[in-house]
């Protein structure tokens, strides 16, 4: 096991109940007869309907809103969004305005995390799938000025809380994830993680390194080829780079890390029919988990990255790893929107 290095963060707010266990998952191991011992670090623990990974990230991305004075938040995801959800909530637990920019028609039914986004009160507008990328930052900036037309200021957080400034939630996480495996006295060998915006990959590979944690992070990509997150992951390093200038060169040198040298992996070979769609055999896996473990995934992120990280150990690719530790970043309300697709 590596030396820890201390890392040094700027201002955040705590919303995460922290520090998430890590545990095995020895009856999944032995049920499908895989050598590797893989274990679970729980982030769907850092609270209750707070979530999940993007709590994480709100900590640092809220606190710099306040900072900044803002009295709004305004973010984007699909209509299913964990981090929209989160977003909501936080806001009103904060007394902050919240807007929403859904990637989506409007469905029928307030279900899984839109209805928690209706319940926090957030303002939410839906725009077309199809050409959503396409005018995101237009949809931003039309938003941040009517809020600010009323005398508000706004801060926008963009999908997923993914920009230099959230990449500090996930630096603590690999910096609190060190702590606790050297407590376990277990060196991994691998850690995996679902990636949809990048940034909790691009937190975790950093902070890896930051903290002296030597095991390589591969994502599992949900959605956009393994060259878009690799682009992205880089680019959001030299944004916080950039952002935080003294701060982040002190924790660079202090771990003798180098932004440029340092690797992204990335697998794209399951991302199935495409984002928030599922293949059966995500759903198959989702029960099989459900029913050795007690441990819950969904379709849109975990499920995927899970059965990813199954695939590859069971197809050998990944032999003679000893301990892989998969990042569990929620999603629970997201199988509810879904229940119709899994078959008992």
């Amino acid at each position: 096991m590596s030396n820890t290095n201390q890392i040094n963060y700027p201002a955040r707010n705590r919303y995460a109940q922290t520090p998430s266990p890590i545990q095995p998952l020895d009856r999944l191991t032995e049920a499908l007869g895989i050598s590797a011992r893989i274990w679970v670090k729980r982030d769907d623990l850092t609270g209750c309907y707070l979530s999940g990974n993007k709590v994480r990230k709100l900590e640092f991305l809220v606190a710099e809103a306040q900072a900044m004075g803002a009295n709004t938040l305004i973010t984007s995801g699909g209509v299913q969004s964990n981090h929209a959800r989160a977003t909501a909530l936080i806001a009103a637990q904060e007394g902050m305005r919240c807007h929403l920019l859904l990637r989506g028609d409007a469905p029928a039914d307030n279900d899984g995390n839109l209805l928690l986004d209706r319940l926090a009160g957030a303002e939410i507008s839906f725009f077309p799938s199809h050409s959503f990328e396409a005018n995101v930052a237009r949809y931003f900036s039309d938003c941040a000025a009517r809020y600010a037309a009323e005398g508000n200021l706004a801060y926008t957080i963009p999908t997923g809380g993914s920009n230099g400034t959230g990449l500090w939630g996930y630096i603590g996480c690999a910096d609190e994830m060190h702590q606790q495996l050297r407590s376990l006295g277990v060196t991994l060998d691998r850690i995996v993680c679902a990636t949809g915006s990048g940034g909790t990959q691009a937190g975790l590979t950093l902070g890896a390194a930051l903290c002296g944690l030597s095991a390589p992070v591969t994502g599992i990509a949900v959605c956009d080829s393994s060259e878009w997150f690799n682009r992205k992951v880089k680019a959001d390093w030299q944004a916080w780079a950039q952002q935080y200038g003294a701060l982040a060169e002190k924790n660079c040198k202090d771990a003798g890390v180098e932004l440029a040298k340092l690797s992204v992996h990335t697998l794209d070979e399951y991302i199935g029919p495409g984002y928030a769609r599922a293949g059966q055999e995500i759903f198959e896996t989702i029960k099989l988990v459900a029913r050795t473990e007690g441990l819950v995934l969904d379709p849109v992120y975990t499920g995927k990255a899970f059965y990813g990280m199954l695939q590859q150990l069971q197809q050998g690719h990944w032999a003679g790893e000893k301990n892989v530790l998969f990042v569990h970043t929620g999603g629970l309300f997201g199988v509810f929107p879904q229940r119709s697709e899994f078959v008992f």
